[in-house]
């Protein structure tokens, strides 16, 4: 795990897979953050919202563009591990008991039905909507609770940045065990539904363009999200290039 741009990242596959089993094997609570662009924002624009990713387990990097930044500062080569990658991946994987925490009963319904052509398991499995309502306002005890009376390993949770990190936060000490990742919109990419999201072609993703295509899809949730981002990059590109340089002061 290294510290990039004020989040704690794991970029190895297999150490998150590895880390994950440990937690559901030793029955340990944790949560695991997708940090995209739009969370490294809101890292360096709320101390709070840092310290709330950086509570969990460890983040995953689900921007392509972070790995680009840190071999031009660093030399240092990473791959990115998308929030739908982990996601599917854990699926197949046919290890774990989940629960589908998020959006709508509708949008949950199909994806329900959609993912047991990848594990048929899902069919046991909980989807539930959870209230619309401030983060603050959910009614923690009950919800760790009925995970726990389900006997999930696996919590997906749905609710979109920042919204869904603030509530594994808040989650976690009411939770006895299981790991809960937030994959914002895996759950309408997977589900099928009619009209719902998908995912850019893998040409723009592997031009590191997936961004033009959620413009595209959803132009005035995307444009104001990507602005900030480009408005904020320059600050959080010459923060970690002053720390990379501090440090190579130090050991000199």
């Amino acid at each position: 795990m290294e510290e990039y741009f004020g989040i704690k990242y794991e970029f190895d596959k297999n150490s998150i897979h590895n880390n994950i089993a440990e937690h559901i094997r030793e029955e340990k609570a944790g949560y695991i953050c997708v940090a995209d662009g739009n969370i490294l924002t809101m890292v360096h624009q709320s101390p709070t919202y840092r310290n709330e990713i950086n509570k969990s387990i460890f983040s995953i990097c689900d921007s392509s563009w972070v790995p680009i930044f840190i071999k031009w500062i660093y030399g240092r080569s990473y791959q990115h591990y998308c929030g739908n990658d982990i996601f599917n991946d854990i699926i197949s994987s046919k290890k774990y008991r989940m629960i589908f925490l998020g959006t709508s009963q509708n949008t949950l319904d199909a994806l329900q039905n959609n993912l047991q052509s990848k594990n048929p398991d899902v069919a046991n499995m909980l989807f539930r909507e959870l209230p619309y309502c401030n983060v603050e306002d959910f009614d923690y005890p009950t919800i760790a609770q009925d995970i726990q009376n389900d006997g999930a390993d696996i919590i997906w949770i749905a609710l979109g940045a920042p919204k869904q990190e603030k509530f594994m936060h808040h989650l976690l000490p009411h939770l006895k065990k299981g790991v809960a990742i937030a994959v914002g919109a895996a759950f309408n990419f997977n589900s099928g539904a009619e009209n719902a999201p998908n995912r850019a072609p893998a040409w723009m993703r592997r031009c590191h363009l997936e961004f033009l295509h959620r413009i595209f899809a959803e132009p005035k949730k995307q444009i104001k999200r990507c602005g900030n981002i480009l408005l904020t990059l320059p600050q959080i590109l010459y923060k970690e290039i002053k720390k990379k340089r501090g440090i190579v002061t130090t050991r000199d």
